[in-house]
């Protein structure tokens, strides 16, 4: 996904009735890319999402890796959330729309003191000429 102004493209709020690909009982794997962390390429990510029904952290498109979409592909679940501080926007990658929706399981975010991009000591110099546009 890229920067923009979500609100621009939010469907209206679905919290009043169940959402197929959400579940209100998964929490987040951890506070960063499950993937990125245990070894699987470069190991540094830029923004982080939610899978929006198993939990699963995965790193953003943007990012040199692109975990949380490789999730969505591979097993199947096409809603994530994002998982930054004060964003609560959700994504369905099947229909490729943004919606608002309920509130999961805390934590909502990763730490707001955890820097982006992170983990600090993975993120190269040229960071910024590495993610995808």
């Amino acid at each position: 996904m890229t920067e923009q102004n979500w609100d621009d493209e939010m469907e209206d709020s679905m919290e009043d009735r169940p959402i197929p690909g959400i579940s209100l009982a998964a929490t987040p794997s951890g506070t960063g890319c499950l993937e990125c962390l245990s070894g699987d390429g470069p190991g540094w990510w830029l923004h982080l999402r939610r899978c929006a029904q198993c939990g699963h952290i995965g790193c953003c498109d943007s990012s040199p890796s692109q975990h949380a979409s490789a999730h969505a592909r591979t097993v199947g679940h096409p809603v994530i959330r994002s998982f930054e501080p004060g964003e609560d926007w959700f994504y369905e990658h099947t229909t490729k729309k943004f919606f608002r929706g309920p509130r999961l399981p805390d934590p909502q975010s990763r730490p707001p003191e955890q820097p982006a991009p992170a983990p600090e000591d993975k993120v190269p110099a040229d960071w910024q000429e590495r993610i995808h546009r």
